[in-house]
């Protein structure tokens, strides 16, 4: 883990104790600082008793505090303790915030730090990949769901320095301040997670700000419909490198790269490659590297091929505008549509207009959760439908109708949380529905 001089002799509190709430615990322990750690949930408490000491940001005395490291996923809109640390005159952070801290006492490295709207993961793996392929030292961290301080510290070796990549969401960014990543990258923007902002304008100003934060000289890599749309770089300082998304010559084919078909993987493959050659990486080692690179699991990932079909985990596609690329990626053969669509959970809006361009993909659709019947409504005037309701069902369904050459793919388009924990449940119980087909 990342242990780090700017740290001994200070007072934290750290408010939720799930992954990064933990690795913070260790970090600041491990560094010298005084930590008072809380978390509603007993089980969560018991791991950091005899680490740390144990008390409620919200009824402690917060006097003398140096900050309060608070999980990404504490609503700072409606959550109290955003009033009584400024009250208190104490910083809210968050984990990234405490990397960049630290930075200064860290051996010479370089930091990738990636965001958007949809995309981030894959895009942060496949620059992970590519770095790694190159002979660099190299770490990733962040939303990804590798806390960056539990990560080892990178020394240089015969290649150069070490480089940290970093998924970035925009609550993480809101806990950052001096984040200065020598490569910041925005892949997109669509409207997502408006329960925690002041509309669409609060959540693109939260995904600048990755840029506000950079020194001149360094890289920006964006999409340029973002940047021509919303001024992304307005507030970024003068003298920053800019490079274009959309314009990235890639080194090959994308026919020759297995795991990143359809055109939000070519976006991805851009900005992994301009991001790659903003770092010194050579052509054919960036080649090699998108041909070589795997799927993360639940992003696009080929579970199985049974009876000539291809069964696709798509669960991390949680909103329409992440979902259509993947209608995209197989198009209609001969005329005929091939894909098996499973969608539904919790919706984010009450339409799927941005995969309406490619309805004519999909041979049939299968619904479930709560917003099955909803989207069941919407797609029949467009395409058979079978309002399946649960997801086993689903696969059943689209088992049997499905041909040779055809896909069935769970690109849910919805949030899991009303049939499962988190969108990796929902992929993993999918694919022991897939496991358990003849």
């Amino acid at each position: 883990m990342i242990v780090s001089s700017a740290f001994a002799g200070k007072t934290y509190a750290v408010l939720g104790l799930a992954r990064s709430g933990l690795a913070t615990v260790d970090t600041l322990v491990a560094s010298g600082a005084r930590v008072v750690a809380w978390d509603s949930r007993e089980e969560a408490r018991a791991l950091v008793e005899g680490k740390a000491e144990l008390g409620d940001p919200m009824e402690i005395d917060l006097a003398g505090f140096d900050g309060i490291v608070v999980s990404p996923g504490v609503p700072l809109n409606r959550h109290p303790i955003a009033m009584r640390a400024r009250l208190a005159g104490v910083p809210i952070i968050g984990d990234i915030e405490l990397f960049a801290l630290a930075r200064p006492t860290l051996p010479p490295h370089k930091v990738v730090g990636i965001t958007g709207t949809n995309g981030k993961s894959t895009t942060t793996a496949l620059i992970h990949h590519i770095i790694e392929q190159a002979g660099y030292p190299a770490v990733m961290g962040g939303n990804i769901g590798l806390p960056i301080l539990s990560q080892p510290p990178l020394e240089p070796n015969l290649h150069g320095v070490g480089v940290y990549v970093l998924e970035l969401s925009s609550y993480q960014i809101d806990l950052t301040h001096s984040l200065d990543c020598d490569v910041a990258v925005l892949l997109n923007i669509t409207p997502d997670h408006l329960d925690r902002y002041d509309g669409f304008e609060g959540y693109v100003a939260s995904k600048t700000r990755l840029f506000s934060m950079q020194s001149a000289e360094h890289v920006a890599v964006i999409d340029y419909g973002a940047e021509a749309d919303f001024d992304i770089l307005a507030h970024a300082p003068d003298g920053l490198s800019i490079s274009f998304i959309d314009t990235a010559d890639l080194p090959g084919a994308q026919s020759e790269w297995p795991a990143l078909q359809g055109p939000h993987n070519l976006q991805n493959a851009q900005a992994a490659t301009a991001v790659a050659k903003a770092l010194g990486i050579d052509e054919a080692t960036i080649a090699n590297a998108l041909a070589s690179y795997a799927s993360l699991p639940h992003r696009m990932q080929a579970v199985r091929t049974l009876n000539g079909v291809l069964y696709v985990n798509d669960s991390k596609a949680t909103n329409a505008a992440s979902t259509a690329p993947a209608l995209a990626a197989w198009p209609a053969k001969d005329g005929k549509p091939r894909i098996h669509w499973i969608l539904g959970g919790v919706a984010k809006s009450d339409n799927l207009d941005e995969c309406a361009p490619h309805f004519g993909n999909v041979a049939h659709a299968y619904t479930i959760g709560e917003a099955g019947h909803m989207f069941a409504d919407l797609l029949r005037p467009h395409m058979a439908v079978d309002d399946s309701e649960m997801l086993s069902a689903a696969v059943r369904r689209a088992a049997r109708i499905a041909q040779p050459g055809d896909v069935v793919l769970l690109s849910p388009a919805c949030a899991s949380f009303d049939q499962f924990r988190d969108f990796e449940a929902r992929g993993d119980a999918f694919a022991a529905a897939v496991a358990a087909l003849e």
